[in-house]
């Protein structure tokens, strides 16, 4: 059950989001368009740092990944050897008097309506969740292609002209971030639950007798991920699939959940998916998809260990977890609320503001002008000279930045600045010759 607190705090996510820049409702406009979300100036950013935080982890610092980027469109066979085609679909109630449409497995058995408990449901029906399209200037069913609803697909079919091309010996995987779309009954919480999303995926390729090893390898991996990058340990958890909510080609499953302001909710799944994948692709489209090991002179189709991210759920689910509420004294000595989202230095959408102490005096915004520019080229930075300099702190705490710095007179005199930190609140007086190095080090560079 939600708390009030909880509801509340859901509600000042959503409403600093719209507020600060972070995400806006789609085509808002027009009156918006159900369950679509813009990522705004700061969001985009941050999102942006989501993604290229992950992989840096996962490509970029590993010798045994390598990238890919495949194409939404995919050849209509594709889906019917994943078995996307036939049974890719989620069980469906409509109540008869309200019109309202419900996720069968969210109803206990034999529940009524929600909206009302004298509703009428219908029986349960299978809706398909992919997205439907025509490729072509003539509209028939040969020209019936899908919108792909993961990005896995595009790695399996792709996996012979990846290992041929980088010369990769099992084990190696093949990463990829990427567009996915899925016509979701009940799309909700924000962007939690959005029928156009973009996800983080691993395909990592192993002998089959390496498959448990690898599985458990990665389970902590990603686990450690969040840790890292801000997540608050009693907030994440791991979760075994029991044998009932296993895929019935999976060998095992861990679902990393975090602690959202509804409860308990999947940010990533780990997999073991066996040799299904390849197996099914090999046998529908007639290529040979084995992997010959040079060092045994064997032919072997491997196992595939995947772990899946949502980029959306992982960028709210860091927003949520920074998202603070501090007591602080003004100027005028009086207590203020002061919103901060702590993020991590590597995630904040501005890692440094420079801020001159009035906007007036054209010495002091040459000088923090300046400053930007060299700063730019190195860091996340924001400049910023509307209002006065304690309006100034608080939005650059509402938007996570880690640090702003003040260009004052003194900074005139001896090329110093003032560094404020967002966490602490501390003030240093900082050398600008040496300022490089302290950024580094405060920002985790």
């Amino acid at each position: 059950m939600k708390t009030a607190v909880q509801e509340d705090l859901f509600d000042k996510i959503v409403s600093l989001c719209k507020r600060r820049g972070f995400v806006y409702p789609g085509s808002e406009i027009y009156g918006g368009l159900a369950n679509c979300w813009d990522y705004g100036p700061l969001g985009s950013q941050f999102k942006k740092n989501v993604k290229d935080l992950w992989w840096r982890t996962v490509v970029q610092e590993r010798d045994d990944m390598v990238g890919l980027d495949a194409a939404i469109l995919m050849h209509p066979r594709t889906w019917v050897a994943s078995g996307h085609a036939e049974a890719f679909s989620d069980p469906l109630v409509d109540c008869r008097k309200c019109k309202q449409r419900y996720r069968a497995d969210d109803l206990e058995p034999g529940a009524q309506c929600p909206q009302g408990g004298s509703h009428d449901l219908t029986e349960v029906r299978q809706f398909n969740l992919m997205f439907e399209t025509q490729m072509g200037v003539v509209q028939d069913e040969t020209s019936r292609v899908w919108l792909r609803p993961e990005t896995a697909q595009g790695i399996f079919v792709n996996f012979k002209n990846v290992q041929t091309t980088s010369r990769k010996k099992l084990p190696f995987g093949i990463a990829q971030i990427g567009k996915s779309f899925r016509n979701e009954i009940t799309p909700r919480r924000f962007t939690f639950r959005t029928r156009e999303f973009e996800q983080m995926e691993v395909e990592y390729f192993v002998h089959p007798e390496q498959a448990e090893k690898a599985f458990e390898e990665w389970v902590q991996a990603r686990h450690s991920w969040y840790l890292d990058h801000g997540i608050r340990p009693e907030n994440l958890r791991l979760r075994p699939h029991d044998p009932d909510e296993l895929a019935h080609y999976a060998r095992g499953c861990y679902d990393i959940e975090y602690l959202f302001p509804w409860g308990w909710s999947e940010l990533e799944g780990i997999a073991n998916r066996t040799d299904f994948d390849l197996r099914r692709h090999a046998e529908y489209s007639g290529k040979d998809l084995d992997y010959f090991d040079p060092d045994t002179n064997e032919h072997v189709v491997p196992w595939v260990i995947e772990p899946s991210g949502g980029v959306d759920r992982a960028a709210l689910a860091f927003l949520v977890d920074s998202y603070r509420e501090d007591t602080a004294v003004s100027a005028k000595g009086q207590e203020e609320t002061r919103v901060v989202l702590r993020l991590h230095p590597r995630l904040a959408p501005v890692q440094v503001a420079v801020l001159p102490l009035l906007k007036n005096k054209p010495e002091l915004v040459g000088m923090a002008r300046k400053i930007q520019q060299d700063l730019r080229r190195h860091y996340l930075t924001d400049y910023d000279d509307r209002g006065q300099i304690g309006k100034r702190y608080r939005r650059q705490d509402e938007a996570g930045t880690p640090l702003c710095l003040t260009v004052d007179f003194t900074t005139l005199d001896d090329e110093t600045a003032t560094v404020r930190d967002r966490d602490s609140m501390q003030q240093e007086r900082i050398g600008l010759g040496s300022l490089r190095a302290y950024l580094d080090e405060k920002l985790q560079m």
